[in-house]
């Protein structure tokens, strides 16, 4: 794995020298833009506005437009404008894990100690073990300033960066029922519906199984077989048919169990 960040993690005046691995692989397949007509792929180039020729990576700069006018940013402009950011995870304070919404979580990453904080990064993983914190910080990576909690996973220290409050946008733009219109007894067999499907968490039994279906299609098509697909339907039930459907997922799923 190759790091994709290099700097330390602030834990009051204990700095822990770390670098950042990415968590996570796409488990998607690689599909490619074709032409419909010839089925050549479609290329991206990057282009001058004005001369319409392509540009070389290596003289492609970020520019911001301020007043009509863009104000050119290096590499070294970035690191200037919070040195401290871009280099340190800062721990600001220690948090309880329930306290977050899972709606503020977003990429996971691994933090790998470098050798001369080796010591402290253990110290600071079992200590998170021992009290059941989440530590509380933000940093900056590729240019953009992010809030993370770090949280121990077995022997690794996993930093989640989470958004702040202000880019999660607001409910009331839909239109969700305010009043409720359920029954006791219609609440009463969706819990029991709830207990009945409950079980010991376990990711290991998930596979993505649509990449798997997808890959089968594809060599299928490959050998020129025909494909049938049987065609599935959305049914909109009325109100009144919620207390049946529970009876019947119930009595369903007591059925498999025999």
């Amino acid at each position: 794995m190759k790091a994709i960040w290099t700097g330390a993690i602030g834990f009051g005046l204990v700095n822990i020298p770390v670098k950042i691995y990415s968590a996570i692989e796409e488990g998607s397949l690689d599909l490619d833009m074709l032409d419909k007509k010839d089925h050549a792929r479609i290329r991206f180039r990057r282009v001058n506005e004005n001369s319409g020729k392509e540009v070389p990576w290596a003289n492609i700069v970020k520019g911001y437009d301020l007043d009509g006018k863009y104000v050119v940013l290096s590499d070294e402009d970035f690191e200037k404008a919070s040195p401290e950011k871009t280099k340190i995870i800062e721990i600001k304070e220690f948090v309880n894990e329930n306290e977050i919404e899972s709606i503020f979580f977003e990429t996971p990453y691994f933090l790998e100690p470098q050798k001369s904080g080796e010591k402290a990064y253990v110290l600071l993983r079992e200590a998170l073990k021992k009290t059941g914190k989440l530590g509380l910080g933000s940093f900056v990576m590729r240019n953009k300033e992010s809030l993370c909690v770090l949280k121990p996973l077995d022997t690794v220290i996993v930093l989640n960066k989470i958004r702040f409050a202000q880019e999660i946008r607001n409910v009331n733009d839909l239109n969700i029922p305010q009043k409720s219109t359920i029954k006791p007894a219609e609440l009463k067999m969706a819990t029991a519906l709830i207990d009945q499907l409950s079980s010991k968490f376990n990711i290991a039994k998930y596979k993505d199984s649509y990449t798997d279906e997808l890959m089968k299609l594809i060599k299928a098509k490959a050998r020129g077989k025909k494909v049938n697909v049987p065609t599935l339907r959305v049914v909109h039930n009325k109100t009144k048919d919620l207390m049946s459907q529970l009876k019947a997922s119930l009595d369903g799923k007591k059925k498999k169990a025999s």
